[in-house]
């Protein structure tokens, strides 16, 4: 089951924490979440999923800035959320779809227990001036039912800003 925004609300400060929040970005079954000033970029290809990779910060002025087919950017939201005994979900919100923007790649999905920002895999299908501040994508919880193991990942718990690929600890001894 999803909770409507109705519930979103009562369970504020007890399994969910959204911070800032703000009643007018509360929907009726998810709540809008907004984009940081800030994208990263990969600077060095190819990727290599074993090794660390290079990054490059951007910072969208308030005037916009302009995004390119072909290129991953990663953003991240302006709110941190924090979520017990719930599943959330990420999706962009369909205004910002039928611009020809992704906010997400794969990477929509939440655990029980994440907190932090959520890192976003923005890519377009045509030129695109964006803005800090717009509300780009929506989250919404799902209940869970059986017992609860929360997440607890060395890899992006708690984090404090835009989260590049950490895949290559995964290939690190003891993972």
């Amino acid at each position: 089951m999803i909770l409507t925004g109705k519930e979103i609300l009562k369970k504020l400060h007890t399994d969910i924490r959204i911070e800032p929040y703000d009643e007018k970005l509360l929907n009726p079954n998810s709540y809008n979440l907004r984009l940081h000033n800030e994208l990263v970029v990969y600077k060095n290809f190819p990727l290599d999923m074993k090794k660390p990779t290079e990054t490059e910060k951007i910072i969208i002025p308030e005037s916009g800035f302009l995004l390119e087919p072909g290129i991953l950017y990663l953003g991240r939201t302006l709110e941190f959320t924090e979520t017990y005994n719930l599943v959330p979900m990420l999706e962009g919100r369909s205004s910002i779809g039928r611009l020809g923007m992704f906010v997400h790649v794969t990477a929509g999905f939440g655990d029980v227990g994440f907190k932090g920002f959520w890192t976003l895999e923005i890519s377009v299908i045509h030129p695109l001036i964006i803005y800090p501040g717009v509300q780009i994508c929506q989250i919404f919880y799902h209940t869970v039912e059986g017992e609860i193991t929360e997440y607890k990942s060395g890899k992006y718990q708690a984090n404090s800003g835009i989260q590049p690929s950490l895949l290559y600890k995964d290939f690190e001894k003891g993972a």
